[in-house]
Order: C-alpha cells, then sequence, then structure tokens
C-alpha cells in the first residue's frame, strides 16, 4: 500500500479518536491534567467539608467506602484517573475513566479503585467503594465514572457514574448516622475541583 495513503489512514483514525473525546479537564491552577496525582476538593471551602479519604462502615472493617474528610483543612488521599478509551493523553470531560485513590496500602489489603456497590438496607442507597483493578474483559460497567463541568466555571466539576456510557447519575456526599460523610449516587452533585498533589504514592491512609 502507498505509504502516504498508510499515514493519511492512520492519521484520520488519531483524529476521530481525538474528536470523540471531550475537552480536557483543569487544576486549580490552571493547568491540563494529563497524569499524576490530584486532591479532590469541594468546589466552594468552608462548611461543605475537605478532600477525600477511605473510610469502613458499621462494625465491618471491609469492604472500605469513599467518604470525605469533615473538616476542610484536610485534603485527604488524592486521585488518579486511568482507562479511558479517546486516543488522547489529557484527562478528557465526559468520558468514561476509572479512578483510584492513591493510597500505599490499606486494611483491606486491596486495590482502591472506584466501584458503585448497593448498601445493605432497606433503602438501597448506592455507595461509592474501593475494591479491585477492573479488568479488561470483565463486566467492569460499575466502576466507570466521569468528569462532568459545571457551568463555565473553568476549574469546577462534578462527578458521574456512568455504567454504560450513558444514563449517569450524580455523585454526591451522605453524612450517616455516626457523621461520617460517604461517596453515595445522588441527585445533588458533589461539586469538585482537582488540586494537584505535590507527593508520588506514598501517602499513609486515612479512615473515619
Amino acid at each position: 500500500m502507498n505509504p502516504m495513503l498508510n499515514f493519511l489512514l492512520a492519521l484520520t483514525a488519531v483524529l476521530a479518536a481525538t474528536a470523540n473525546a471531550g475537552g480536557p479537564i483543569y487544576d486549580t491552577d490552571g493547568d491540563v491534567i494529563i497524569g499524576g496525582t490530584y486532591y479532590v476538593l469541594p468546589r466552594i471551602w468552608g462548611a461543605a467539608g475537605g478532600g477525600l479519604n477511605l473510610a469502613s462502615r458499621g462494625d465491618n472493617q471491609c469492604p472500605l467506602f469513599v467518604g470525605q474528610e469533615p473538616s476542610e483543612v484536610n485534603k485527604g488521599i488524592p486521585v488518579r484517573f486511568s482507562n479511558w478509551r479517546s486516543r488522547v493523553r489529557f484527562v478528557p470531560e465526559s468520558v468514561n475513566l476509572n479512578i483510584k485513590m492513591d493510597v500505599r496500602a490499606t486494611v483491606c489489603v486491596q486495590s482502591t479503585y472506584w466501584w458503585v456497590t448497593a448498601a445493605e438496607s432497606h433503602f438501597r442507597t448506592m455507595f461509592v467503594t474501593a475494591g479491585r483493578k477492573p479488568e479488561h474483559g470483565e463486566d467492569s460497567a460499575n466502576s466507570f465514572f466521569q468528569i462532568k463541568k459545571i457551568g463555565d466555571n473553568l476549574s469546577g466539576y462534578k462527578i458521574a457514574f456512568c455504567p454504560e456510557d450513558k444514563d449517569c447519575i450524580n455523585v454526591g456526599i451522605k453524612v450517616d448516622r455516626s457523621g461520617v460523610r460517604r461517596l453515595v449516587l445522588s441527585s445533588t452533585p458533589f461539586e469538585v475541583v482537582f488540586e494537584k498533589a505535590t507527593y508520588t504514592s506514598s501517602k499513609t491512609m486515612s479512615i473515619v
């Protein structure tokens, strides 16, 4: 085949993949998020609490649930983004991807990728829990999330659960009877910003 034709076909494939991707996500410094770790913090600073952590529930130490620090001065544990299908280097908006808590070890001796699971209760609240790394070829629909821009705010976003790349549901905050703040599926989104973390994968886990 003609080398020029090969080049044009490859270029067309790359451009098509890029066109299908959302725009880039920006951090609080106005920089495009390409890789690394980021604190997920409330968009409005103050009584809305702090960054994210991992918390057990009730008398069961495991599994761990993704929660929020009660104090705005605590940035908690940062996250990493991975596994978006579009061939772009930056973390894209409104595209299915995986989110992982960037922590060295947990008491449950497991990975800390975000999954959605139903609580064992009458109300069947859908919580965000920490679980295994999604493997290629398995049914990992419950591990896909999307980051969506809030209005015209450059750095303001919300996170949504998108199991089939459609019918997305907002990720919000629920305060349980013990006062622990947890990430759940909700009609009210948890509005967030992403701030660069300044260390490399050595954070000690924070458990509520």
